[in-house]
């Protein structure tokens, strides 16, 4: 698990049939004083909804998000677990 900010939405017009009608979202970890980027930024799917500039808690957890997708061979490994309260 990390803590992340939501940068913004991706939108794809080609994607794995287990993506269809669920909301990507582009997600920078932030370090442990929640503030300062750390890494890449990562493609997560949010079933949550977190708008841009929320604190999420995201998780690489890949049956969980097999779980969620309703798919075994989805190739999603990042979910949104939750919108921190500030």
């Amino acid at each position: 698990m990390l803590i992340g900010r939501v940068m913004g939405n991706a939108t794809s017009t080609v994607k794995h049939p287990s993506l269809e009608g669920w909301k990507l979202s582009l997600v920078m970890a932030l370090q442990a004083d929640g503030k300062t980027p750390e890494g890449d930024p990562i493609l997560v799917v949010d079933p949550i909804g977190a708008g841009r500039g929320e604190t999420v808690v995201v998780t690489s957890d890949g049956i969980g998000a097999r779980e969620l997708l309703k798919s075994n061979q989805t190739p999603v490994r990042w979910t949104v677990l939750g919108i921190l309260d500030e």
